[in-house]
C-alpha cells in the first residue's frame, strides 16, 4: 500500500508510479516506442498516472533509474503485454498535439485488427456505432471487448437493448470464424488494420458476470433482476460467477499484502467504510501493527461517506485486483469457486 512515510523521508511509490516517471524521464521518441509493445489497457493506466503525477522530485526520479537498472540487471529480458484502451488520458498526460500522432502509430499498428481497434475507444463511441446493429453482433461486440470498456458500452445503451444485448452475452459459445471474420472486415473498412482474427470462442456466462462486475451498482442490480425475470437459473449462475469486494474474504494472506501494495491509503480508507468487521479484520491482519492501528484511527477518524463513494473506492480495489489476478500475482476465489 502506498503510504506517506514519517519524518522526512520521501512518499513511497507505486510500481506503476515508478513505471510512469521513467517514462516521462524518457522523452516522446523513446516512450511512444515502448507504448507501441503496450496493449490499450497498459497504455490507459500508464497514461492516467502520468498526467497525476505532481511535485516529483529530483530524488525520486534518481531513485526510480537506480531501481530499474537493478531489476534489468537481474533479468535476461523484459516482457510486454496487451489488453485495453486509451486516447483521452494520453491528449491529458501530453497534449493533443504531441499525443496525437503517437496515438495514430499505436491505431494502425502492425497487429491491430478492426475489432481490436474498438478497444482504443471511448465507451460512448463504441455504443454509438453499434447502436443500430443487430443485437446478435452487438453481443458479439460487447463479448470481445475487456469487462470494464464492456461496461461502459452497456451503460449507454437503452434499458431493452442492455437486457437482451445481455441475455445473448451469456447464452454465447462460440462464433463461426467466416461470421467473426466478415465482421471484423467491415470494421476494418473504417479502421486501418490487418486482417488475422482467428478468435471464434467468446462470450458465456462467466463473460457476462466479468461484464456485471464492472457495471455501477444501481445498473448492475436493474439489470441482474431482468435477467432473473426472464431466466432465473441464468442469473442465480451470473451471480455465482461474479467476484464482488465481500469476495476479498476468500483470497489468502499473501495475495491481500500483494493488493495493499496496490492500493492507496485514502482509497483503502473510503472502501473500508462500506465492508464489514470479517473483512476489516482480515485487511488489519495483513498490515504490520503500526500501520493497522494507523488505519483503524483513519477509520473512526474519517466520518460518515456518502455510499457512491464507497462503491467508486471499492470497484477502484477490485480492477486492481482483477489486473494482479491475469498477470498471476494473486488468486480471486469467487463465491462460485472460479478462478479468475
Amino acid at each position: 500500500m502506498a503510504e506517506q512515510e514519517q519524518g522526512a523521508e520521501l512518499p513511497k511509490l507505486t510500481r506503476l508510479d515508478a513505471a510512469s516517471i521513467l517514462m516521462m524521464s524518457l522523452g516522446e521518441a523513446d516512450a511512444a516506442q515502448i507504448l507501441k509493445h503496450m496493449g490499450p489497457k497498459e497504455v490507459h493506466r500508464i497514461g492516467t498516472s502520468m498526467a497525476n503525477l505532481h511535485n516529483i522530485t529530483q530524488d525520486q526520479v534518481e531513485a526510480v533509474m537506480i531501481d530499474f537498472l537493478e531489476e534489468v540487471g537481474r533479468q535476461t529480458g523484459m516482457g510486454v503485454g496487451s489488453d485495453d484502451y486509451i486516447k483521452n488520458m494520453l491528449n491529458e498526460a501530453l497534449g493533443e498535439d504531441k499525443a496525437s500522432s503517437l496515438i495514430d502509430r499505436i491505431l494502425v499498428g502492425g497487429n491491430t485488427t478492426g475489432l481490436d481497434t474498438l478497444k482504443w475507444m471511448d465507451g460512448r463511441a463504441v455504443a454509438e456505432l453499434i447502436r443500430y446493429e443487430h443485437p446478435q453482433i452487438q453481443a458479439i461486440v460487447v463479448s470481445y471487448l475487456e469487462p470494464d470498456q464492456s461496461a461502459e458500452v452497456l451503460a449507454i445503451l437503452d434499458d431493452k437493448v442492455r437486457l437482451d444485448v445481455m441475455m445473448r452475452v451469456a447464452s454465447l459459445d462460440t462464433v463461426q470464424p467466416q461470421a467473426l471474420a466478415e465482421l471484423n472486415n467491415i470494421l476494418e473498412k473504417q479502421f486501418s488494420g490487418s486482417s488475422n482474427t482467428t478468435t471464434s470462442k467468446i462470450g458465456g456466462v462467466k463473460c457476462a458476470a466479468d461484464i456485471m462486475n464492472f457495471m455501477d451498482t444501481s445498473v448492475e442490480g436493474d439489470l441482474m433482476d431482468s435477467i432473473k425475470e426472464i431466466d432465473a437459473d441464468l442469473g442465480t449462475e451470473i451471480e455465482d460467477l461474479m467476484f464482488v469486494f465481500d469476495n476479498l474474504k476468500d483470497v489468502d494472506d499473501r495475495g491481500i499484502q500483494t493488493l495493499l501494495r496496490e492500493v492507496s491509503s485514502e482509497v483503502l480508507i473510503i472502501a473500508l467504510k462500506g465492508a464489514d468487521t470479517e473483512l476489516q479484520e482480515k485487511i488489519f491482519g495483513n498490515m504490520s501493527k503500526r500501520a493497522a492501528e494507523l488505519l483503524r484511527d483513519d477509520l473512526e477518524a474519517k466520518g460518515p461517506v456518502k455510499v457512491s463513494e464507497v462503491e467508486s473506492a471499492q470497484k477502484d480495489i477490485l480492477t486492481i485486483a482483477r489486473r494482479l489476478a491475469d498477470s498471476g500475482e494473486i488468486v480471486l476465489g469467487g463465491s462460485g469457486e472460479e478462478m479468475m
